[in-house]
């Protein structure tokens, strides 16, 4: 389970793009355009950048279908997340279950079975990230749909994790990067442009510097994991990836005001344990 130290600075610097991009979407205020834009973006530079890769080897096909038919759900199941709960409950708790979760689907469908320590590792990095929502979530403990909808995006996360790890190592990374990212975002977009159009062009004629931003930001995060996935054990790159909680919450104390209370410190403590617990694995 353990991560050589080239992996470990691309995911780092995967989790810290995811963190910038959160970032921005908080400073943009509409979660629905960014998103719609984000999609549009990434689908538009693929379409570009296409012809300078190969086809993907067949055997992936099934697999990049099957992450933007995951992806689409993910999508949905996150904005409806949003609609009924706070993203300081909803995202620490869905990125925080989803190392786990990999864990087992990974042991299931890769053959990659973590050991005792590596699973302790896990953990403890799930847990972490999860306490940061821990104030919000005792505030929802009497609304069960705010729950069950961040489990179900966790679950959403798993699943294409699973998928695009078995899927990119069955032919080129940046092929399978490249074409997943081409069709990946289709779906969702057309949907909204269909339905919020008018909201979409006031949007980004308004915030289209940091749309820009949010959008680089966004693809180089996954794409970096993506890389990461041809030689890393899945759990184990998707628990160093949701360190992105930390850093998320680290810019958000520094530049948004937030307070970096107890409780985020004791979740900094586990998630940084559960690193190093990680690698000795």
């Amino acid at each position: 389970m353990q991560l050589d130290p080239f992996l470990i600075a691309i995911v780092l610097l995967a989790a810290i793009s995811h963190a910038t991009w959160n970032a921005l979407v908080k400073f943009s205020g509409d979660r629905l355009m960014l998103a719609t834009f984000i999609q549009g973006t990434g689908t538009a530079i693929a379409c570009f950048l296409v012809w300078f890769v190969p086809l993907p080897h067949a055997e992936a096909w099934p697999f990049i279908i099957a992450s933007v038919i995951i992806h689409t759900g993910y999508h949905v199941t996150l904005i409806n997340a949003y609609r009924f709960g706070d993203l300081s409950f909803v995202y620490p708790l869905a990125r925080g279950a989803a190392p786990l979760m990999i864990a087992v689907g990974a042991a299931l469908w890769a053959a990659e079975v973590p050991n005792t320590l590596a699973m302790i590792g896990i953990g403890l990095v799930s847990f972490g990230i999860m306490s940061m929502g821990l104030e919000k979530a005792l505030r929802h403990r009497d609304n069960i749909l705010p729950f069950a909808l961040a489990v179900l995006v966790g679950m959403h996360i798993a699943a294409y994790s699973i998928v695009d790890g078995i899927g990119i190592r069955k032919t080129d990374a940046f092929s399978y990067i490249i074409w997943l990212y081409a069709f990946e975002g289709l779906p969702f977009y057309i949907w909204i442009m269909a339905r919020h159009r008018a909201e979409f062009v006031t949007f980004v004629s308004d915030n289209w510097k940091s749309a820009v931003l949010a959008s680089l930001f966004a693809k180089l995060a996954y794409g970096l994991v993506l890389y990461a996935f041809v030689e890393g054990a899945l759990a184990s790159v998707t628990a160093l990836r949701e360190t992105s909680v930390l850093f998320a919450a680290v810019i958000g104390a520094a530049f948004l005001g937030e307070k970096f209370g107890w409780q985020r410190w004791l979740a900094a403590a586990l998630i940084v344990s559960g690193v190093i617990v990680i690698q000795l694995s």
